[in-house]
């Protein structure tokens, strides 16, 4: 079971939807390095509306421009493994935003998982 509770540090990507890495979402390679790295965990928003360094903007409320929509991967650790992930981040972040804050861990418990369902909620054995 993991635990965190104190100071950590988050580390915030923001991309693309459209963003890959070798053909598949660059947002799921980050969230599968997190889980390899040992982080105590990651988390993907989608944006229904922004813009970035190209200055265009990317929304959900017009078809023609609801294509490749802001994302936002979110991982909280403690600072020394948030700063050991960096190298990784910035190999696959090319295009992008990358930010760290200072947070302070109030609550976080993870499930016990049993072997067989580690990394992977809401699918049951049979």
């Amino acid at each position: 079971m993991t635990r965190l509770t104190g100071t950590a540090l988050r580390v915030t990507v923001f991309v693309g939807e459209n963003d890959t890495w070798h053909h598949k979402p660059l947002y799921t390679e980050i969230v599968h390095r997190a889980l390899t790295a040992g982080l105590a965990g990651a988390s993907v928003f989608r944006g229904i509306e922004g813009f970035g360094a190209s200055s265009l903007i990317h929304t959900s409320r017009l078809l023609s421009l609801s294509e490749d929509l802001p994302v936002a991967v979110v991982i909280v650790d403690t600072e020394e493994r948030v700063r050991t992930f960096l190298p990784q981040l910035d190999e696959l972040v090319t295009e992008g935003l990358v930010i760290l804050d200072d947070c302070e861990v109030i609550r976080y418990v993870g499930r016990d998982a049993s072997p067989d369902k580690a990394g992977v909620k809401g699918k049951k054995s049979l």
